[in-house]
Protein backbone atom coordinates (compact mmCIF):
# COMPACT_ATOMS: atom_id res chain seq x y z
CA UNK A 1 0.00 0.00 0.00
CA UNK A 2 1.36 3.23 -1.19
CA UNK A 3 2.61 5.69 1.82
CA UNK A 4 0.48 8.85 2.21
CA UNK A 5 2.46 11.79 2.37
CA UNK A 6 2.28 14.47 5.16
CA UNK A 7 1.43 16.94 2.85
CA UNK A 8 -1.65 15.21 1.95
CA UNK A 9 -2.23 14.39 5.52
CA UNK A 10 -1.95 18.24 6.60
CA UNK A 11 -4.20 19.14 3.45
CA UNK A 12 -6.97 16.64 4.64
CA UNK A 13 -7.11 17.83 8.07
CA UNK A 14 -7.78 21.25 6.85
CA UNK A 15 -10.38 20.43 4.60
CA UNK A 16 -12.16 18.58 7.83
CA UNK A 17 -11.36 21.96 10.05
CA UNK A 18 -12.66 24.52 7.15
CA UNK A 19 -15.59 22.28 6.70
CA UNK A 20 -16.46 21.62 10.08
CA UNK A 21 -16.27 25.04 11.17
CA UNK A 22 -19.01 25.58 8.49
CA UNK A 23 -20.69 23.06 10.48
CA UNK A 24 -20.85 23.77 13.61
CA UNK A 25 -21.84 27.83 12.88
CA UNK A 26 -24.27 26.34 11.27
CA UNK A 27 -26.12 23.94 13.33
CA UNK A 28 -24.18 24.02 16.62
CA UNK A 29 -22.65 21.22 19.22
CA UNK A 30 -25.35 19.06 19.27
CA UNK A 31 -26.59 19.75 15.37
CA UNK A 32 -23.53 18.74 13.80
CA UNK A 33 -24.37 15.14 13.27
CA UNK A 34 -21.54 12.77 11.42
CA UNK A 35 -24.10 13.18 8.44
CA UNK A 36 -23.91 16.68 8.44
CA UNK A 37 -19.98 16.68 9.20
CA UNK A 38 -19.72 14.20 6.21
CA UNK A 39 -21.74 16.89 3.58
CA UNK A 40 -19.41 19.57 5.07
CA UNK A 41 -16.61 18.00 4.28
CA UNK A 42 -17.00 16.25 1.77
CA UNK A 43 -15.24 13.17 3.29
CA UNK A 44 -17.28 10.04 4.82
CA UNK A 45 -16.95 9.32 8.50
CA UNK A 46 -14.20 6.92 8.50
CA UNK A 47 -11.59 9.45 6.59
CA UNK A 48 -12.97 12.37 9.52
CA UNK A 49 -12.42 9.98 12.44
CA UNK A 50 -8.99 8.85 11.07
CA UNK A 51 -7.96 12.35 12.05
CA UNK A 52 -9.80 12.90 14.98
CA UNK A 53 -10.91 10.62 17.63
CA UNK A 54 -14.58 11.58 18.11
CA UNK A 55 -16.90 14.59 17.43
CA UNK A 56 -15.31 16.36 20.47
CA UNK A 57 -11.66 16.14 19.90
CA UNK A 58 -12.78 17.65 15.94
CA UNK A 59 -14.33 20.45 17.83
CA UNK A 60 -11.77 21.57 20.41
CA UNK A 61 -9.48 20.96 17.38
CA UNK A 62 -11.35 23.31 15.49
CA UNK A 63 -11.72 25.96 18.32
CA UNK A 64 -7.58 25.73 19.13
CA UNK A 65 -6.89 26.40 15.31
CA UNK A 66 -9.05 29.71 15.40
CA UNK A 67 -7.57 30.74 18.70
CA UNK A 68 -4.49 30.21 17.17
CA UNK A 69 -5.24 32.46 14.07
CA UNK A 70 -6.82 35.36 16.01
CA UNK A 71 -3.72 35.07 18.34
CA UNK A 72 -2.17 35.71 15.35
CA UNK A 73 -4.46 38.95 14.81
CA UNK A 74 -3.57 40.13 18.65
CA UNK A 75 0.14 39.60 17.85
CA UNK A 76 0.13 42.03 14.72
CA UNK A 77 -2.95 44.01 15.11
CA UNK A 78 -4.38 43.69 18.87
CA UNK A 79 -7.24 42.33 20.15
CA UNK A 80 -9.65 44.97 19.31
CA UNK A 81 -8.55 44.03 15.77
CA UNK A 82 -9.84 40.70 16.45
CA UNK A 83 -13.17 42.50 17.70
CA UNK A 84 -13.39 44.52 14.56
CA UNK A 85 -13.15 41.77 12.21
CA UNK A 86 -15.40 39.51 14.54
CA UNK A 87 -18.16 42.10 13.28
CA UNK A 88 -17.05 42.63 9.52
CA UNK A 89 -17.16 39.17 8.91
CA UNK A 90 -20.81 38.63 9.87
CA UNK A 91 -23.29 36.37 7.82
CA UNK A 92 -26.32 34.86 8.23
CA UNK A 93 -24.48 31.70 8.80
CA UNK A 94 -21.20 33.08 10.04
CA UNK A 95 -18.38 30.01 8.24
CA UNK A 96 -15.42 31.94 10.08
CA UNK A 97 -14.84 31.51 13.63
CA UNK A 98 -17.56 33.45 14.99
CA UNK A 99 -19.71 30.77 14.89
CA UNK A 100 -16.74 28.66 16.74
CA UNK A 101 -16.62 31.05 19.17
CA UNK A 102 -20.40 30.91 20.11
CA UNK A 103 -20.04 27.56 20.28
CA UNK A 104 -16.94 27.45 22.92
CA UNK A 105 -19.02 30.14 24.65
CA UNK A 106 -22.29 28.21 25.37
CA UNK A 107 -20.52 24.98 25.93
CA UNK A 108 -18.25 26.39 28.82
CA UNK A 109 -21.24 27.23 30.97
CA UNK A 110 -23.13 24.24 30.29
CA UNK A 111 -20.71 21.03 29.75
CA UNK A 112 -17.83 20.92 32.62
CA UNK A 113 -15.92 17.95 31.32
CA UNK A 114 -15.65 20.25 28.01
CA UNK A 115 -14.81 23.50 30.28
CA UNK A 116 -11.61 20.98 31.63
CA UNK A 117 -10.49 20.28 28.30
CA UNK A 118 -10.88 23.74 27.04
CA UNK A 119 -8.88 24.77 29.76
CA UNK A 120 -5.76 23.37 28.72
CA UNK A 121 -6.02 24.79 25.24
CA UNK A 122 -7.29 28.03 25.92
CA UNK A 123 -4.14 30.11 26.74
CA UNK A 124 -2.71 31.45 23.10
CA UNK A 125 -5.47 34.33 22.85
CA UNK A 126 -4.42 35.32 26.39
CA UNK A 127 -0.63 35.36 26.07
CA UNK A 128 -0.67 36.56 22.39
CA UNK A 129 -2.67 39.66 24.49
CA UNK A 130 -0.54 40.15 27.38
CA UNK A 131 2.46 40.26 25.05
CA UNK A 132 1.25 42.79 22.93
CA UNK A 133 0.51 44.97 26.00
CA UNK A 134 4.14 44.65 27.15
CA UNK A 135 5.81 45.67 23.46
CA UNK A 136 3.10 48.49 23.74
CA UNK A 137 3.84 49.10 27.58
CA UNK A 138 7.56 49.46 26.55
CA UNK A 139 6.90 51.64 23.56
CA UNK A 140 5.35 54.04 25.43
CA UNK A 141 2.11 53.54 24.19
CA UNK A 142 0.10 51.81 26.17
CA UNK A 143 -1.19 53.27 29.93
CA UNK A 144 1.04 52.75 32.57
CA UNK A 145 -1.39 53.74 35.44
CA UNK A 146 -3.27 50.07 34.85
CA UNK A 147 -1.38 46.46 35.71
CA UNK A 148 -1.14 44.52 32.23
CA UNK A 149 -2.61 41.75 33.56
CA UNK A 150 -5.54 44.09 34.71
CA UNK A 151 -5.77 45.29 30.97
CA UNK A 152 -5.55 42.23 29.42
CA UNK A 153 -8.85 40.59 31.41
CA UNK A 154 -10.70 44.09 30.43
CA UNK A 155 -9.93 43.44 26.67
CA UNK A 156 -10.73 40.11 27.45
CA UNK A 157 -14.05 40.52 29.10
CA UNK A 158 -15.05 43.11 26.65
CA UNK A 159 -14.47 40.73 23.61
CA UNK A 160 -16.73 38.05 25.33
CA UNK A 161 -19.49 40.35 25.97
CA UNK A 162 -18.95 41.28 22.31
CA UNK A 163 -19.94 37.26 21.66
CA UNK A 164 -22.17 37.64 23.99
CA UNK A 165 -24.32 40.36 22.00
CA UNK A 166 -23.97 39.13 18.63
CA UNK A 167 -25.02 35.68 19.55
CA UNK A 168 -28.34 36.89 21.17
CA UNK A 169 -28.58 38.22 17.09
CA UNK A 170 -27.87 41.68 18.54
CA UNK A 171 -26.98 44.17 15.56
CA UNK A 172 -22.88 44.91 15.47
CA UNK A 173 -23.31 47.83 12.48
CA UNK A 174 -22.87 50.73 15.01
CA UNK A 175 -20.44 49.23 17.24
CA UNK A 176 -17.25 50.67 15.56
CA UNK A 177 -17.19 53.66 17.36
CA UNK A 178 -17.36 51.55 20.97
CA UNK A 179 -14.12 49.83 19.77
CA UNK A 180 -12.53 53.19 18.86
CA UNK A 181 -13.20 54.03 23.02
CA UNK A 182 -12.32 50.66 24.13
CA UNK A 183 -8.78 50.95 22.16
CA UNK A 184 -8.45 54.49 23.21
CA UNK A 185 -9.41 53.28 26.71
CA UNK A 186 -6.00 51.36 27.20
CA UNK A 187 -3.63 54.20 25.28
CA UNK A 188 -1.17 56.08 27.40
CA UNK A 189 -2.24 59.90 27.18
CA UNK A 190 0.40 62.29 26.88
CA UNK A 191 -1.50 64.88 28.94
CA UNK A 192 -2.89 62.87 31.48
CA UNK A 193 0.71 61.94 32.12
CA UNK A 194 1.94 65.34 32.48
CA UNK A 195 0.01 66.45 35.02
CA UNK A 196 -3.06 67.65 32.80
CA UNK A 197 -6.63 67.65 33.14
CA UNK A 198 -8.77 64.01 32.96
Amino acid sequence: MPRVSQDHLDARRRQILDGSRVCFARYGYEGATVRRLEEATGLSRGAIFHHFRDKESLFLALAEDDAVRMADVVAEQGLVQVMRDLLSNRSEHPADWLGTRLEVSRRLRTDPEFRARWAERSHQLTAATRRRLLRQRDAGILRDDVDVDVLTAYLELVLEGLVSHLAMGLPGDDLGPVLDLVEESVRRHRARAAGGTR
